[in-house]
Formats: C-alpha cells, structure tokens, sequence
C-alpha cells in the first residue's frame, strides 16, 4: 500500500521540524515537503501533490484559509487545519472547515513542541483519517490507526440502560453524534430545520475552546436557536444544545422534561466527548421519545450508542455512504445492528421533523 503523502504549511520552524519529524516517523507516513508559508507551498504543488495538507491558518504573505479556498477550487484534497487553542483561533478555524477542511490538530502558544511531541498519536490518527475524506465522493479506504490505544466504553461514565420500557411522553429528544465532515453536514441539517422542530442534543468531536464558537456561528445562520451546552440546559423545542469540547454530554429526565448535565471523566472511544455517552444517556432517560442519528465521522464512537437507544425503543437513523466525507461512523453502527435505516444528508432535517 502506498504511503500517505502529507505537506505540512507553517510559518513555525517549531511545528514544520516537530510535526514532520512525527508524522516521518510514522508507519505509513510520508512528509513530503515542510513549508513556511503558501506561496512556498504552491511551488511545491506543482512538483508533487500530497494526499494531506496540513496547514496553519494565521501565516504572512497568504492566510491560510485563501490558501485553502485555492486548493478546493483548482484540486480537492484533504487538509487539517493547525490551529492555536484562542478565541480568535477557533473563529478561523471554523472558517476553514465551513470552506473544506476535514480536521483540526489544536497546539498552544507556549510549550509548543512538548505539546507536540505528547500528541503525536493524536496527530498521526487524525492525518489517516484525513487521508480516508471523501472530498470528491470517492470511495475512502479505511485504515487502522498504528498505536494501539487504550479504549474505554461509555460504562466508565453512566452504567448501562436495564432492560425497560420507557413510557412515551410528547417531549420528542433527536441526538445526533458526528465527527470528520460533521461540521459542514451539522450545518446542512440545522439550518434546514424551522423554528418549530424537536430539541436537539449533538456531540462534535471537536477540541475545548471550538464548540462555543461553532455554536455561535450556527446560531447565527439558524431559525432555531444554537448554543453550547452548559450544566442544567433544558432540551427545548427550536434549541441544538452542542456538547462542548473536552466534556461529556450526558441527557437527564425530570418529569416530562429533559435537562443535560455537562460532566467531566475519561475519554471514550478515544473521545471527550464522546457520541456513545451522549446516546447510552438518552437510551436511559428518552427511550421511545428520541431519534438517533448517527453521521459522517472515522472510527466507532455512537456504534454502541445507537444500538441501546434502538433496544431502548428509539428510531435510529445513520447518514448514508454517499454523503459521508468519512463513512466509518455510520458503517460501524449499521455492522452493529443499530440502524433501522440510512438517510441523505439532504433528507435528514425532514426525517429529524418526523419527530414532531
């Protein structure tokens, strides 16, 4: 099998040396250019084009999202933005992924290549799922990642759903979990849903400090009202609460009403947060009252999930293969039994307003 081909675009000499030096030294991995900025990168693009780019968004002489904008229009290719954990990060990071980005790798101001070097197993994952994106529609392949890494279920965070039955209320719960592709189709979907839809609870496998603005940024396009949850939320009609990075999202009832609770705890599948939590919750406090969606994302997280909510007497739905950026997520699901039936990602706010 053919290496993955990956250029690394960062005026940081730091991150070019520390980021080439790891992904390098990854199986499978082959860095074949360390630029500084894009118009360097753009003369090597006539040289040899990479199957990754992964890119910084705040660079002289090109920013990076013109760069980006560039590549999307003339030859569509995977790219993981690399981006600092600031307010002002996390705005233009979200403008690249609404223009074509598949991923984020998040480094800090300050002890960077410490930083770098403890999250190499991260970056090295998110660049082979960044190599399997479909930005074309093209058939992804799936690869394992190279590290084994130690992996724990949604137990370590809520116990399992009994064996129940939930009693139907008219408060109607849609939870949806997403990752790789998942910001531009989150987009799709909720700002195709009128004011009057059912309450929304999402996970977005996205680092701390990105879900509040990507929040913001919906709300700012949707009819119905966008935020990032916080502990004691409501889950109301005409409201998505989004699961903020580095927290658990985990749905609670009372009554005929449902809250979130924001929890701390390890990571799941990898995850935090994680799509399995969010649904093994709404499996235990919605039951029948909730529709599932499991959408464009790699690995499994949600596949178990999904599968309780079914047992649980909930609708499941799973976005289908030809509008996934990564199919890996919802294929996991369907293998699993989770899925009563698969979805467009053009269909899915109409099948989401089945629930009223």
């Amino acid at each position: 099998m053919n290496p993955i081909k990956v250029m690394v675009v960062d005026d940081s000499a730091v991150v070019r040396q520390v980021v080439a030096g790891l992904l390098g030294a990854a199986a499978g991995i082959e860095v074949i250019a360390a630029v500084a900025d894009p118009l360097l990168a753009i003369e090597r693009l006539r040289q040899q084009w990479p199957d990754v780019i992964v890119l910084d968004v705040e660079m002289p002489r090109m920013d990076g999202i013109t760069f980006l904008r560039r590549i999307m229009q003339e030859r569509p290719t995977p790219v993981v933005i690399c981006s600092t954990l600031t307010e002002k990060g996390a705005r233009t990071t979200l403008e690249a992924l609404a223009a074509g980005a598949v991923a984020i790798v998040t480094k800090p101001r300050l002890g960077l290549k410490q930083f770098l070097v403890e999250a190499s197993d991260d970056l090295v994952a998110t660049v082979r799922s960044a190599a399997q994106a479909r930005v074309r529609r093209i058939t992804a392949r799936e690869t394992a990642p190279a590290v084994p890494v130690a992996r724990h279920t949604a137990d370590v965070i809520l116990a399992p759903q009994p064996a129940r039955a939930m009693v139907q209320t008219t408060e109607r719960v849609v939870a949806i979990g997403t990752s790789t592709g998942g910001t531009q189709a989150l987009e799709e979907i909720l700002t195709a849903l009128p004011r009057v839809s059912p309450g929304l609870v999402i996970v977005q496998h996205m680092p701390e400090k990105f879900t509040a603005a990507f929040a913001a940024r919906l709300d700012g396009l949707c009819h119905i009202a966008v935020k990032e949850a916080e502990h004691n939320d409501r889950v109301v009609p005409g409201r998505a609460l989004i699961a903020p990075g580095g927290r658990h999202l985990v749905l609670q009832r009372s009554g005929a009403q449902y809250r979130v609770e924001v929890v701390d705890g390890p990571l799941v599948n990898r995850h935090r947060p994680s799509v399995d939590v969010l649904f093994r919750s709404v499996a235990k406090s919605a039951g029948m009252n909730a529709l599932g969606v499991i959408m464009t994302g790699m690995g499994d997280d949600g596949a178990a999930g999904l599968l309780e909510m079914r047992n649980a007497g909930a609708r499941t739905v799973a976005q289908d293969e030809d509008s996934c950026v990564v199919y890996g997520m919802p294929r996991e699901a369907i293998k699993r039994g989770g899925v009563e039936r698969t979805v467009a990602l053009g269909a899915m706010a109409q099948e989401i307003l089945k629930q009223l």
